[in-house]
């Protein structure tokens, strides 16, 4: 859940129809013959390792040391566990780089990020097992304030647990260095975001939906959620140095790992995170591993059940379909199937701390890792991404989809999937969407028609995509797939294995499309710009040779006006993209105390842009009006259009719109 994602700016933005559930349908079985989950794993090779606390930790110790190091990480946690047992745990590197503290996977503690959601999905699966919360019931009757409904449709549970609630993005007082931060439950209420998408037609991954169930279960409880989680989820699961709160309990602060964007930097300081239930947990690896095993023993954890074995089936095995064969969303974990084995996870990330877990189901197996640092160039995210497949690869190998649809029919299929994209998870309404003119995905093909979704693969390169079946391409270096929906013969949405559960790629809209309007912009910008920089310099050269600006009153009046026009479009860009950047850098910026910077913005770009466009079709008229010559009537045609051009971007991205809610 970090910022940068939050804003839309630096995660991935993620074939067949699709048969997507209604929200208020009892949720599928998976079909023990769909490419979802085999009924039997592909058989292991005679020659694979076995998972044992020998060969793993060789392993590890053979990848983890140099990786770490090589990537500028600090520290590093990894848990496994087996059939009920730890298998092993493991840290690495510091979590004190400056003064050489080694990482204790029994009691350092790391930010797992999003990964906490588990725990509150849990809690909310308790309360659903005890009667008190209906997954398919409107979440308003537990509230004591009102959800928007989105044309008439309530949102459930079971649109919070799978990510399908329809809202737009959410960033402020998301992380924040302060102490002060707005209890959760305070930023539930202030803002409710917009919700974009009908109820269970659209995966969005929402901080905001998770949040909300945090505080369904404290409201249905009479607990605080902090306290809830406390006694019915760590202290059956002998979770003793794990926490919500925040800032840490004083006996726990001293464990706290630091937290580093590269190790070769100064540590940053304790992330507070706005909607906690969604992100703010703080845990051992020994800790995950526990809540591993309880699930993977359906609730059960040494004697101590947390939920009854019918609702943790339930809330591991309740798929929704968007876009079938890709990995789904169950209630609260997501797919993440590798090598023909069913495999539930989530990851996380916070501005520092990255983290996954997975539980291969039918193999009683889990995984875990974390990383206090973000490391050069994202390298934790691509080292955990890397790390569970290597890991899935050397205990529980399967084999290569080597279907090939033939190469005419793949040419004509990958041409469909030919323009531009963007994701379902984002801001709409808020001025947050500009990001999305930055981030729309331009989809094309190779100089062979093989298809170009610039998705990096191991190699830091684009994946090189090959077509297996009609609409699912597979990629030839790594484990992962896209799957594309087609309606009345044309692809109208997509996404990869990584992504698929909580986020996927919709047809941008005409008046959207960076691949007009860009160039517009750039063009504009350009001619903006020249009109600036062209007022004071023929103002010095008339000075200098004595040449008296020979115009009527009205026509100079116009004249200055509309280069007085352009130089207001441009500070007031100048303005957004400070504040945008500012908001970026320092999560602070993403707080109360930035409100008067954006106000400043969104007050100067509505003066500027209007008037700037207004004068600007002013000195048109103006200029063809009079006896002006070609020149300066061709320039004042290409100032309206650059002065339209952007207030056209203003209006569609929303910096024309009021409000410090975002």
């Amino acid at each position: 859940m970090s910022k940068i994602t939050l804003v839309g700016t630096a995660l991935l933005a993620l074939m067949a129809t699709s048969a997507a559930m209604s929200a208020t349908a009892p949720p599928a079985k998976a079909d023990a013959s769909s490419s979802h989950a085999a009924a039997l794993p592909p058989a292991a090779p005679a020659s694979t390792p076995q998972l044992t606390a020998v060969d793993v930790n060789a392993w590890l110790d053979g990848y983890l040391p140099n990786a770490i190091r090589t990537g500028d990480i600090g520290g590093a946690v990894v848990a496994v566990v087996k059939d009920g047992q730890i298998v092993t745990e493991r840290g690495y590197g510091y979590s004190d780089v400056e003064k050489q503290l080694p990482v204790d996977p029994q009691l350092t503690l790391f930010r797992p990020g999003s990964v906490s959601k588990l725990i509150t999905w849990t809690a909310v699966m308790q309360q659903v097992e005890a009667g008190k919360i209906d997954l398919d019931a409107d979440v308003n009757q537990y509230l004591d304030f009102k959800i928007p409904p989105f044309e008439g449709k309530p949102i459930t549970m079971r649109n919070l647990m799978q990510h399908t609630a329809g809202f737009e993005e959410q960033a402020k007082d998301i992380i924040s260095d302060a102490n002060d931060a707005p209890a959760y439950d305070a930023l539930l209420k202030r803002w409710t975001p917009t919700r974009v998408f009908a109820p269970g037609s659209t995966p969005a991954y929402s901080n905001y939906g998770a949040s909300l169930a945090g505080y369904i279960v404290q409201r249905v409880s009479g607990e605080s959620f902090n306290d809830y989680v406390e006694k019915h989820i760590f202290q059956p699961l002998d979770m003793t140095h794990s926490t919500f709160r925040q800032p840490l309990p004083a006996n726990l602060a001293p464990l706290m790992s630091k937290g580093y964007e590269l190790a070769s930097s100064p540590p940053k300081p304790f992330e507070i995170i706005g909607p906690y239930p969604a992100g703010g947990l703080s845990s051992t690896a020994e800790d995950m591993a526990h809540f591993m095993i309880a699930h993977l023993n359906n609730g059960e954890y040494h004697g101590n059940r947390i939920l009854s074995s019918a609702i943790a089936q339930q809330m591991h095995d309740s798929p929704l379909s968007i876009l079938p064969p890709l990995n789904r969303m169950e209630l609260g974990f997501f797919e993440t199937n590798i090598n023909g084995r069913e495999v539930i996870a989530h990851l996380g990330d916070t501005e520092l701390f990255h983290t996954s877990l997975h539980l291969f189901l039918a193999d009683n197996i889990g995984f875990y890792v974390s990383f206090n640092s973000l490391g050069k160039g994202g390298a934790a995210g691509e080292l955990r991404t890397a790390l569970f497949d290597d890991f899935a690869d050397r205990y529980l190998p399967g084999h290569p989809d080597d279907r090939r649809v033939d190469a005419k029919t793949s040419a004509a299929h990958a041409a469909m999937l030919v323009g531009t994209w963007e994701a379902s998870r984002g801001a709409q309404t808020t001025f947050l969407s500009v990001l999305g003119l930055l981030g729309q995905t331009k989809v094309g093909l190779d100089a062979k028609g093989d298809l170009v979704f610039p998705v990096p693969g191991p190699n830091g390169k684009p994946h090189h995509w090959v077509e297996s079946a009609p609409f699912l391409w597979v990629a030839t270096d790594s484990h992962e797939r896209l799957g594309a929906k087609v309606e009345n013969g044309k692809v109208v949405r997509f996404s990869i294995d990584f992504m698929s559960p909580f986020e996927v790629f919709d047809r941008v809209p005409w008046y959207r499309d960076s691949a007009w309007l860009s160039p517009a912009v750039y063009l504009g910008l350009a001619i903006l710009f020249a009109t600036a920089l062209s007022w004071p310099i023929t103002a010095i050269v008339r000075r200098r040779y004595g040449a008296p600006l020979a115009l009527s009153s009205n026509e100079r009046s116009a004249y200055r006006l509309s280069k007085l026009g352009a130089v207001l479009i441009l500070v007031a860009l100048g303005i957004w993209a400070l504040v945008l950047t500012m908001m970026i850098k320092d999560n602070d910026n993403l707080t109360a105390r930035f409100d008067w910077a954006l106000r400043t913005a969104q007050i100067f770009g509505l003066i500027a842009f209007v008037g700037g466009a207004l004068v600007a079709l002013w000195n048109l008229w103006v200029v063809w009006s009079g006896k002006r010559r070609w020149p300066a009537k061709l320039w004042s045609i290409a100032l309206v259009f650059a002065s339209l051009a952007l207030l056209w971007m203003a209006v569609v991205f929303k910096l024309m719109t009021f409000g410090v809610n975002y």
